[in-house]
């Protein structure tokens, strides 16, 4: 796993139960706020549990496609 996929992975799970980030709000805090596809990504190859993927959305609100359903 490379330095900016676990940065991504920490910023996401401390993501609070009902709240959400964009996949741009996760780029900028895994200090590269132009990455905001390859959070996407980084996302859509998740499948810890403890890694809240569903929490993640685009910048219109819309939920991404992240790889199973909501805990």
């Amino acid at each position: 796993m490379t330095d900016f996929e676990q940065k991504v992975k920490s910023v996401v799970r401390k993501i609070p139960k009902g709240s959400a980030l964009t996949y741009k709000e996760v780029a900028i805090a895994a200090g590269r706020p132009d990455a905001y596809r390859a959070v996407a990504s980084v996302m859509s190859k998740n499948y810890d549990e403890d890694i809240p993927c569903h929490r993640v959305i685009k910048s219109d609100g819309t939920t991404g496609e992240y790889n199973r359903g909501e805990k």
